[in-house]
């Protein structure tokens, strides 16, 4: 048997998004977290982006549990995926376990096991205990993990800040972050997201402030917010402020109202159910006595506000007298998609308000001063930094040594990296199976995909479709070629490009006797031809699609 835990990084390294880390002590596994991502502009037509779980299939006997630190996407988005294949419990708490049986809804006929967890619950697997700590974050029932191993105390945080005046009442528990670090802690795994920020990040009451004077500036408009359905607390102020001025509430989009309702339900959220209304009947009121709180704070391309902006959202109309607030910050990679509907709301001569003109949002994320909190809390004997992309890890590794920990006892992760934890040494062992799994509808691929590459060519260089008739008989062409291009050539050029196209089509196969010629090898000769033919005129290689029937 061997004496060592390993601990294998399946995503959240390297990257932001589809988080997954795997604990392992011999013949048991425990995974932290099964997150998403949300694809590029490399990766056309896909949906989302899952870890490649093939190292835990591969193990799939020893995998005893899934914990989850929180509700965010990018921690349970990857779940429906990873359950229908890996048959394990999953642990968390009341809304993370909520915000996954909604999700598991879109999906049919798979069963799970979901047990609820709380803050300074223990929790016994195999050779692994893990204790559950209170932290705060953007979202409601977030917690950080304390695995206690037979080589030592393994703290992970999960996505945290420190909230010295939090929503609920109840901040992170720094206490026991303290009596743990008192205790002993042989490796830390701490988020690394807001590394390069400064000081500490702001309260979310204090969002709350700056709503409320926003309200009451302007009480004579109709207001909208746009922020993330899954930010309780925001919600939970916004709504407070709405009965304080006696607004009724709508919600629009259906991620808003889905988390709004499985919110409410187990008590996350609360307020009172007669000053919601239907958006279908928002035109009853007036403008004074409205708040409709939507989705599209990123500027998605369907939600409810980015419809708006473009004058496609049938329910509701846009006017002067209306203020939009953005109370969510662009999230890296969104940023032109937000300015793009902030441009539309101004053309169509509505207010904004958005996080460059007030603190109409903060981030859940710790800050420098409070991750050196964490560390100097727990004192770790070794430390990896997770959650982020390299110059985040290589950012935290730096603020570690600042605070005298020694470069040895560091390491930074990447994909499929795998790390052996003694009771006195640490080291990279090797790596496995990692990287990105595409979900695209209902199929999953993998980057080598044929459907990914025949797509980018067809974004990049468009298509070319020839079709030729064959006489079987003569073995001549029989007819002029039929050809269809789309954004091959501009339209201008069209006419001139398909006769010399045809040309050089039938140029090309009056060299051969194409009598008894298999149409597969009619089709090659006839693919090579107008593949260097479009590429001498274009410079551009499309996708050639050829047909060739025989008469």
């Amino acid at each position: 048997m061997n004496n060592k835990v390993k601990i294998t990084f399946l995503g959240g390294v390297g990257e932001i998004g589809k988080n997954m880390t795997a604990i392992e002590f011999n013949d048991e596994i425990i995974v932290i977290d099964a997150g998403l991502t949300f694809p590029g502009e490399e990766l056309p037509g896909v949906d989302i982006v899952i870890p490649d779980i093939n190292y835990l299939l591969a193990n799939r006997e020893k995998v005893k549990a899934i914990i989850l630190t929180h509700g965010h996407e990018d921690h349970i988005g990857a779940l429906p995926f990873v359950l229908k294949e890996l048959n394990v419990p999953i642990y968390g708490s009341r809304l993370t376990l909520a915000l996954v049986e909604n999700k598991m809804k879109e999906f049919d006929k798979i069963k799970y096991k979901a047990i609820s967890v709380k803050p300074k619950n223990v929790l016994k697997l195999g050779s692994f205990t893990i204790e559950f700590i209170k932290v705060s974050h953007s979202i409601a029932g977030s917690l950080a993990l304390c695995i206690t191993t037979p080589v030592g105390n393994i703290i992970h945080t999960g996505d945290f800040k420190i909230d010295f005046e939090p929503i609920d009442g109840s901040m992170t528990d720094l206490a026991r972050f303290g009596e743990l670090g008192k205790r002993g802690v042989k490796l830390l795994l701490c988020e690394s997201t807001n590394v390069c920020r400064k000081g500490y990040s702001m309260s979310e009451r204090s969002v709350g402030r700056t709503l409320d004077t926003i309200f009451e500036k302007n009480q004579s408009k109709r207001l909208f917010i746009a922020t993330f359905a899954s930010n309780i607390h925001r919600l939970q102020q916004i709504l407070d402020l709405a009965e304080k001025y006696k607004r009724k509430v709508a919600f629009t989009g259906r991620s808003m109202i889905n988390v709004s309702e499985v919110a409410m339900k187990i008590g996350e959220l609360k307020y009172n159910k007669d000053n919601i209304v239907d958006i279908d009947k928002v035109d009853k009121y007036a403008d004074n006595e409205l708040l409709i709180v939507t989705t599209g704070s990123q500027g998605e391309p369907m939600s409810a506000l980015t419809r708006m902006a473009a004058g496609e959202f049938k329910k509701i109309k846009l006017r002067e007298n209306d203020l939009i607030v953005f109370s969510a910050s662009p999230i890296p990679g969104n940023e032109k998609s937000v300015y793009n509907v902030i441009n539309a709301l101004y053309k169509l001569g509505a207010d904004v308000i958005y996080d460059e003109l007030a603190d109409v949002h903060v981030s859940g994320h710790a800050c420098q001063e409070e991750l050196k909190t964490i560390h100097s809390l727990t004192k770790p004997e070794f430390f990896i930094p997770i959650h982020g992309e390299y110059r985040h890890l290589r950012m935290h590794s730096l603020l570690a040594q600042q605070l005298g920990m020694e470069a040895r006892n560091i390491l930074l992760p990447s994909l499929g990296m795998q790390v052996e934890l003694g009771a006195n040494s640490i080291k990279q062992s090797g790596f496995v199976t990692a990287g990105q799994r595409l979900v695209d509808g209902i199929g999953i691929g993998d980057m080598d995909s044929n459907v990914l590459k025949e797509r980018k060519q067809l974004s990049e260089d468009g298509i070319c479709v020839v079709v030729v008739n064959i006489n079987n008989v003569s073995g001549c062409v029989s007819s002029e070629p039929f050809i269809i291009t789309r954004g091959v050539v501009y339209q201008d050029e069209m006419e001139a490009f398909v006769q010399d196209a045809k040309a050089a089509i039938i140029a090309s196969l009056k060299e051969q006797d194409l009598r008894g010629v298999e149409p597969a090898v009619i089709k090659n000769t006839i693919r090579r031809n107008i593949s260097n033919f479009i590429f001498k005129r274009t410079k551009r290689r499309p996708m050639i699609l050829t047909i060739v029937t025989l008469d």
